[in-house]
């Protein structure tokens, strides 16, 4: 009896999701709650187990494809490798039936295709990744993969590197070696006859050799249709200030390893942001609030979305009800989202919600930005990079660690005198941190 792999609820709003990668084959023995196909949606990745132990039957939906909540994804079958062996058998009947008329084919030419493979492979123990056109011209022409250097992605051999080295034997033209010479005319004038340049010979390189066309991923389409909403929608505005963050760093290296300790977590900066914004969102709730057709909805619960980067694109996880957090529970939650972001893990869930949001795009360097809001959110904070910069300091100058930070708002429902004021107050607690445990 076989038993139906389907695509499971993705979660609130989510109906549809895209075949990433299928991680069995048919064949291939399945145990009882292993993944065996990853599936993508606008807003995460995620892995469907198998409900049963057997062996992987079918796959009736091919990667890349789109399916709905609830399609059949594939089957499992009863066994443990039975199946497996007889289709893998079959498989080895076709490949040498194929291999043999291959062979038969290149030995027509003059030589055969299992030689031919052998010089071409010649060099290959770098595991150099060589594109399917490069690698028929390196075994047509007998050449040392190894002496051929890859422009493609990754370091992967196109068939014009191949085309190029193969150029490279005749030599290439190169600049006229002449010198330049001055002549005078009757009139005294001089002139200066410099010989031409003439560029060296190339070939014309097909487009296609160059470019390499890849489907958009679910998550950055997503991504990409909710930046250009929130550019086409808010009347998105951004303004500027800096914190001097010396008293902060002393705090954090005072405590660091006492809280680590008792807590398990490593104290760090975002915490301190958290919690300073919240406060000043108290203090300026049109901050925390979002437009609604004709509409205001202010929120009186503070979730903040921190951004973090994956491989597969920015996400933005929820750390819920801040205002009743720790220090130390706002640094495991933080820790915990980072960790299943990394091994996309991430729930819909995770992703939901959320009233205002942080960036800190300092982790990569930048100095300053102007962060795009997270609809229907009204303000998102931008973290930088911190330098030091000399400042003036009662009349004298000192080196301070500075940061510059960066309010991009909705000007629709956010004036200009609270995006400034939402600012000066989140650097008053930032530079006096006791500020925050107070709440004054």
């Amino acid at each position: 009896m076989s038993t139906d792999i389907v695509v499971p609820a993705l979660g609130e709003s989510v109906t549809e999701a895209t075949i990433a990668k299928w991680l069995k084959k048919p064949g291939d023995k399945v145990d009882r709650d292993e993944a065996v196909v990853e599936l993508e949606t606008d807003k995460v990745t995620l892995e469907v187990n198998a409900s049963e132990a057997g062996v992987l039957e079918d796959i009736v939906v091919s990667e890349g494809e789109t399916v709905e909540v609830g399609a059949k994804l594939g089957s499992i079958g009863a066994g443990s490798g039975a199946a497996a062996s007889s289709k893998e058998a079959a498989s080895s009947d076709t490949r040498a039936a194929e291999t043999k008329s291959a062979e038969t084919s290149g030995s027509e030419k003059g030589g055969s295709t299992a030689q031919l493979a052998a010089d071409a492979s010649q060099g290959s123990d770098d595991d150099t990744a060589v594109m399917p056109a490069a690698r028929k011209m390196i075994a047509d022409n007998k050449l040392d993969v190894g002496k051929i250097a890859g422009t493609g992605k990754d370091g992967r051999i196109t068939k014009q590197d191949v085309q190029d080295h193969l150029d490279g034997k005749g030599g290439a033209a190169k600049p006229s070696g002449g010198k330049a010479e001055a002549k005078r005319d009757s009139g005294g004038t001089m002139t200066i006859d410099i010989p031409a340049f003439e560029r060296p010979a190339t070939t014309d390189r097909p487009k296609k050799d160059r470019e390499e066309r890849v489907r958009m991923s679910k998550l950055r389409q997503t991504i990409a249709r909710r930046l250009k909403e929130a550019q086409d929608t808010a009347a998105m505005l951004t303004t500027f200030n800096e914190v001097d963050m010396t008293a902060m760093k002393e705090v954090r290296e005072a405590y660091k390893a006492g809280f680590e300790k008792k807590h398990g977590v490593r104290l760090g900066f975002m915490s301190f942001f958290i919690k300073a914004c919240v406060q000043v969102l108290q203090e300026l709730p049109a901050v925390n609030a979002e437009v609604d057709g004709t509409d205001i909805v202010y929120k009186n619960y503070y979730d903040i979305g921190v951004a973090v980067g994956t491989p597969q694109g920015l996400v933005v996880p929820v750390v819920r009800d801040c205002d009743r957090l720790s220090f130390a529970e706002v640094e495991q939650t933080i820790n915990g989202y980072g960790k299943k972001a990394r091994d996309g893990k991430l729930s819909m869930a995770d992703l939901t919600g959320g009233t205002f949001t942080i960036s800190n795009g300092g982790v990569y360097g930048s100095l300053m930005s102007t962060p795009i809001l997270n609809p229907p959110q009204s303000a998102i904070l931008g973290m930088h990079k911190i330098q030091d910069r000399p400042m003036a300091i009662n009349g004298k100058v000192e080196i301070r660690p500075m940061m510059y930070l960066a309010l991009s708002y909705d000007h629709r429902i956010v004036d200009g005198k609270e995006a400034v004021t939402f600012l000066v107050r989140v650097k008053e607690y930032l530079e006096d941190p006791q500020r925050l445990l107070l709440e004054v």
